[in-house]
């Protein structure tokens, strides 16, 4: 029995229905739909099918959308393509055979990556329900880049006074591991049994014995750059990043401790009455199991010095948005006041948008929160100092709730918006006014001529950017990277929080730049999947993957070199290579690759292939 049927929406419930009922009444045994991308509607299908009491494997989806209307404008092109596409999809029907998937146990242990606001919320939202997290964060402190904010967007809020409960929630959960100064070493297994070794470095600081009293850091004669003040401030070779660190125990820098450089004074040790101090502790190698992962390894800082007509770290007074927070922060190395190198207050400041953001020579895309904390760097210095405020910008992009409305309440505090591009920023001055200042000169695309402002100040509103390791980690966890390199989603709208790796999730600005509501509710989704997975108990594997031939396969291992998911291995008994099913994701390397054509790819065998192109020449 032969049947066609058109219906415009045949994804729709009535679509889905047409299909079911010719299934059931007539007897189908094979089913091509021509329409969209099977991404997006293949499992639609599939579960039509298998309701109806067909295999879900023996349906076929001839894409002439994506692959074919919409990519020309040429009509009859496009509809001799399309019968192209349908004859192919339909020789290769013919050859497809039932697969059933099957199911394995999923651990309901979590493992999250990065200890920011990102990790902090999804560990939370996950041990809330009950399940053990594993959370490892790289500093001695959960908290990340929000920790270092003064106040957020557009609301005001002090930051950490926002963060600073779920820390001390996440670091007391009784279902939250927290591994601060710890990193991610190995990962292996798949989706429901992922295994991980885990390096928690030494702090050189007994954590049970530590009471936190601080006298040690007091007395510590070690002073060194700090790396939470974002270089703006210094503190000991023993320390804790920020008073309400969690857990709040030191960690000894041994590359500036002078006991490890020249193995005298100690002096930390003798004035703790814990006797916490341990010179002779060391790496500790933790293994765990999760049936899951979460990677919220945030983002990092673009350095603007490579921008060299900015001024960047050769011209006194330009600073970057992160010097700024830490400058404006009452916690900051100067308690909150804003002020110059030589200790007075600014009379004006400049703020340069799109720093390294929006820009062929660093990155093309908008890092979406600079206009915003530049608008709140205006009210804050007006607030605290009284100061002319000159923003440099291209667009202004308030684009979140209430971002508008705060755009407005700052034009209104009296800030001179100026649109156009800066191109220098200059201690050469031409008259009186310019003297003993710095002057950024810029084109106000308004106005139609350059312009020269004196200021004292300028911030450089910098780019977000992916971590420095960023590389690194993905190749550890198998997951890919987009252009401007940061992790990539496996759809940008439909599924924003998953990877192509399965079982592995993304959340946060690790994923792309993003202000903190979007990282709370992205970082709550990526816990929500993982829930769900947690309450199935168990994790279907799909059936279109390699399948290897022991009677063909001659141990040349080839298929395990090559394999992007070491899906592959050896067999130490039989000296035959076997496909691991659940970390196979049927990508074909090891079939196109076998020498001896002892891998067979399901739902891919050569017989289907070479009917689709037969089908696509007729």
């Amino acid at each position: 029995m032969i049947v066609a049927r058109d219906y415009v929406f045949m994804c729709s419930e009535p679509g889905q229905e047409i299909i079911g009922k010719d299934i059931r009444d007539l007897g189908l045994n094979r089913v091509v739909v021509a329409a969209c991308s099977p991404i997006m509607h293949e499992s639609t299908f599939r579960s039509t099918c298998q309701k109806a009491g067909l295999n879900p494997y023996l349906i076929e989806i001839a894409n002439i959308r994506e692959q074919c209307s919409w990519v020309t404008e040429n009509k009859q092109m496009a509809t001799e393509k399309a019968k192209a596409l349908l004859n192919a999809a339909v020789k290769r029907v013919y050859y497809h055979q039932p697969l059933e998937t099957r199911k394995i146990p999923f651990n309901p242990n979590t493992l999250i990556v990065g200890g920011g606001i990102a990790g902090i919320r999804a560990a939370l939202e996950i041990a809330d329900s009950g399940h053990k997290v594993y959370l490892v964060e790289r500093s001695p402190s959960i908290g990340g880049h929000m920790m270092q904010l003064d106040k957020t967007f557009p609301t005001l809020d002090c930051s950490a006074c926002i963060l600073t409960p779920r820390m001390t929630e996440a670091g007391s959960h009784p279902h939250i591991e927290l591994m601060s100064y710890s990193e991610v070493e190995e990962v292996s297994g798949y989706i429901g049994n992922f295994k991980i070794r885990i390096r928690k470095k030494a702090r050189y600081v007994n954590g049970d014995r530590c009471n936190g009293c601080g006298l040690c850091q007091e007395k510590c004669p070690s002073k060194v750059d700090s790396d939470f003040e974002a270089g703006m401030g210094k503190r000991k070779a023993i320390y804790t990043p920020f008073p309400q660190a969690v857990p709040n125990i030191p960690v000894i820098d041994a590359d500036h401790c002078t006991y490890f450089l020249k193995g005298s004074c100690r002096l930390c040790e003798e004035v703790c009455e814990a006797n916490a101090i341990d010179f002779g502790q060391e790496d500790e190698i933790i293994e765990v199991e999760a049936g899951s992962i979460i990677l919220a390894t945030g983002y990092g800082v673009f350095d603007p010095a490579p921008i060299r007509q900015y001024g960047y770290k050769r011209l006194d007074n330009v600073i970057t948005s992160l010097e700024f927070e830490r400058l404006v922060n009452s916690a900051g190395p100067t308690g909150g006041n804003i002020v110059l190198k030589d200790g007075s207050a600014p009379r004006s400041v400049a703020v340069i948008h799109c720093v390294g953001s929006r820009d062929r020579n660093y990155h093309d895309y908008c890092s979406r929160v600079c206009c915003m904390y530049a608008l709140k760097y205006a009210h804050l210095i007006k607030e605290k100092t009284g100061a002319e405020v000159y923003q440099y910008y291209i667009d202004m992009r308030c684009f979140g709730k209430g971002c508008e409305e705060f755009y407005e309440r700052i034009a209104g505090e009296g800030v001179s918006f100026i649109r156009g591009k800066v191109s220098e920023v200059t201690d050469r001055s031409l008259n009186d006014e310019e003297k003993g200042r710095l002057v950024v000169v810029a084109e106000d695309t308004l106005l139609g001529s350059v312009i020269r402002v004196p200021v004292d100040m300028v911030i450089l509103c910098v780019a977000m950017e992916p971590q420095q390791d960023a590389e690194a980690v993905a190749r550890l966890f198998k997951i890919s990277r987009s252009a401007d390199g940061f992790f990539l989603e496996r759809h940008p709208k439909l599924d924003p929080v998953a990877t192509n790796s399965e079982g592995i999730f993304i959340a946060g600005c690790c994923q792309s730049p993003k202000d903190i509501p979007d990282t709370v509710a992205q970082s709550s989704a990526a816990a929500a999947r993982i829930l769900s997975l947690i309450s199935k108990g168990a994790v279907e594997i799909e059936a279109d993957i390699a399948s290897i031939d022991d009677k063909l396969c001659s141990g040349c291992g080839v298929c395990g070199s090559l394999c992007p998911y070491s899906a592959t291995s050896l067999d130490e008994e039989k000296k035959v290579y076997k496909v691991n099913e659940a970390l196979c994701k049927g990508c074909g390397t090891c079939v196109a690759a076998c020498p001896v054509s002892a891998i067979t790819g399901r739902h891919f065998t050569t017989e289907q292939i070479m009917a689709e192109i037969e089908g696509l020449l007729i």
